[in-house]
């Protein structure tokens, strides 16, 4: 009977308990946030992603260097092919 008293007045409050319950979120996230635990995680996350970006852009600059040099490399063979059709 008591439980049932109880649940009768959650029920009836429940807008209130939601805020409540959303403000204590809010508390609990921000102790959370503020952790060193937390913190030393994101910032290893970070470095991580730094140092994935930096492996990416070297690898991407080392492809566009060979894409150039094959690109010169044709260039140098079409003007040979021409010359040598113009010799005879």
């Amino acid at each position: 009977m008591v439980h049932r008293n109880i649940l009768k007045k959650c029920v009836e409050h429940k807008h209130a308990l939601l805020f409540a319950a959303g403000i204590a979120t809010a508390v609990v996230g921000k102790k959370v946030i503020e952790s060193k635990s937390v913190k030393n995680a994101a910032t290893k996350g970070m470095a991580n992603v730094m140092s994935i970006k930096k492996d990416a852009e070297e690898c991407f600059q080392d492809m566009k260097e060979n894409a150039e040099d094959i690109v010169v490399d044709a260039h140098k063979e079409d003007k040979k092919e021409i010359y040598d059709e113009s010799q005879e």
